[in-house]
């Protein structure tokens, strides 16, 4: 049997064309290079199963067990097919992979729509030879509550519900909606459209009670009122967009706040349609779960949606190890990408700051 050969800051760094000095940094999140080649760093040493001395004791002291412990059979449960799902899938399988274990996606059929169904096809698939079960976020309540009580241990990639003890871990949406805010009344925004849906899950009740608290915080005393946003389902599209397109065209508002992945597309649609430029005429912050492929300059908080897979792993592996230790509600904080489609009131737009700069160019060459 071969010998697995050790790997060393030397082969990161033969690997990758870098020096040890440029390895040892990235790794310890020291300054002083992009953010790129940290990132390439970071990923070529979990992919060769390189860790630090400071992250070897961490998984101790976080009482996760070493991928030397038993391997170990995970299923997760899916409702709906979408890259939201696949990203919290990515997180939970890298992490559970690195740790020695493995993961198998169970996707629930649309046609399940009661309890007795649910729990017929759970038996049919299998999931109690699993050790144990990630719940990810867009189940419905009904059905999450169900899957809560199973007896296997559980870990809920979401908020979780009130009076239920589950470890739990979720991008914080609230923290988002109030860094949004936050980023639009520095640029002096006040008045601030909410689009998204407010009832269906308890991450929209979350985001809209956020924005209000929010309005409440900066001053903004009146704005959360219901009725002055955009808040229905959007179900009914050409009913939702007739809504959309009112509120834009009242001239009412000078910024908008997408709270919900997929929308701020929707808004930039109704925008166009008005003739209404973004940013030029309405700033915009999107709740997206990763970069639009054709709005990649869009303002947004960054939610840490493959983050929380990650740290749902370890969550399971520590719960496993240690059955009796406090439930945890891990909230994952990001940071807030500026993008382009925030600029300050009373500004000149961005294409008139283009032509004083090209005036200005002209200028200098007289």
């Amino acid at each position: 049997m071969s010998i697995r050969k050790q790997v060393t800051l030397r082969t990161i760094a033969d690997e990758l064309g870098l020096t040890i000095h440029t390895v040892s940094k990235a790794l310890r999140g020291l300054p002083g290079m992009s953010e790129a080649t940290r990132k390439a760093v970071t990923d070529c040493a979990r992919e060769l199963g390189y860790r630090t001395k400071e992250q070897e004791a961490g998984i101790s002291a976080e009482r996760i067990p070493w991928s030397s412990a038993k391997p170990r059979r995970f299923a997760m449960l899916i409702v709906g097919d979408s890259d939201f799902h696949q990203m919290q899938l990515e997180g939970v399988r890298v992490r559970l992979n690195e740790l020695g274990h493995s993961l198998y996606p169970l996707l629930v059929p649309a046609e399940i729509s009661d309890e007795d169904e649910l729990r017929h096809w759970l038996d049919n698939n299998g999931l109690f030879f699993a050790d144990g079960l990630f719940l990810t976020a867009v189940i419905p309540e009904w059905m999450e509550t169900i899957l809560l009580e199973l007896p296997l241990p559980k870990v809920l990639i979401n908020y979780p519900p009130d009076v239920t003890a589950v470890d739990s871990v979720i991008w914080d949406v609230e923290f988002a909606i109030h860094q949004s805010m936050e980023e639009l009344y520095r640029a002096g925004h006040r008045d601030i459209l909410y689009i998204g849906e407010l009832g269906r899950l308890r991450g929209f009740r979350l985001r809209w009670s956020a924005f209000a608290a929010s309005a409440e915080r900066l001053g903004l005393h009146g704005l959360a009122n219901p009725a002055e946003h955009v808040t229905e389902s959007s179900s009914d599209r050409a009913a939702w967009m007739e809504r959309l397109t009112s509120k834009l065209s009242s001239g009412k508002y000078t910024a908008a706040v997408a709270a919900i992945p997929g929308i701020a597309e929707w808004v930039r649609v109704a925008a166009g349609f008005l003739k209404l430029s973004i940013p030029d005429d309405l700033s915009l912050v999107g709740m997206e779960n990763e970069a639009h492929p054709r709005y990649e300059a869009m303002s947004r908080p960054l939610l840490l949606v493959r983050e929380a897979g990650e740290r749902a792993a370890e969550l399971m592996l520590r719960r496993i190890a240690n059955p009796l230790l406090p439930y945890e509600q891990v909230r994952l904080r990001g940071t807030f990408y500026p993008g382009e489609t925030i600029i300050p009131v009373g500004k000149y737009t961005v294409h008139e700051t283009k032509e004083i700069a090209m005036s200005a160019t002209e200028a200098l060459r007289y």
